[in-house]
């Protein structure tokens, strides 16, 4: 008796366009809406679902209290399945203490809080540092990444070397 493995494959679906929303809820940020917007359409994938929005310190701090205990502005903040919230407040201060532009800082923190949604973690940040460079490319990586930064605040033990 001959058997064979007879599944049949089933058509392979095409993937729709990612869904993405976008909330502004700080000042002049018309500009910053549309670098958001089309960083999003770029790093997005079929299918997924980004809602991002825009906000100020007061907010993100609030934000930052209920859900991190911190009661302190931060950059991004982001939660499964893609929701990323950013302090525009805060994304501005970085890129002129950066010398880079408001659009490259934007985007930067955009890649930062995708990989987040999509399972990337400060505790391997030197493998969430090359997912953002390959997201943004050579020249889109400014400064150092969110990711290297926050491993060296980090601090983590390292093993001593053997004498």
């Amino acid at each position: 008796m001959v058997t064979t493995n007879s599944r049949r494959r089933r058509p392979a679906r095409k993937a729709g366009p990612p869904q993405i929303e976008l909330r502004v809820a700080a000042r002049n940020a018309a500009h910053a809406a549309r670098v958001i917007r089309a960083a999003a359409r770029e790093f997005a994938l079929p299918d997924e679902w980004i809602s991002m929005s825009l906000v100020g310190d007061k907010e993100i701090s609030r934000l930052n209290l209920d859900w991190r205990g911190r009661g302190s502005p931060t950059d991004v903040l982001s939660w499964s399945p893609g929701e990323i919230v950013i302090s525009l407040d805060t994304a501005r201060r970085q890129a002129r203490e950066g010398g880079w532009t408001l659009a490259l800082e934007l985007r930067r923190l955009l890649a930062h809080g995708i990989l987040h949604c999509r399972g990337y973690d400060h505790d391997a940040a030197a493998r969430m540092a090359a997912a953002e460079r390959r997201m943004l490319g050579r020249d889109g990586m400014v400064g150092e990444s969110l990711s290297e930064r926050e491993g060296k605040q980090v601090g983590r033990r390292r093993r001593p070397k053997s004498i």
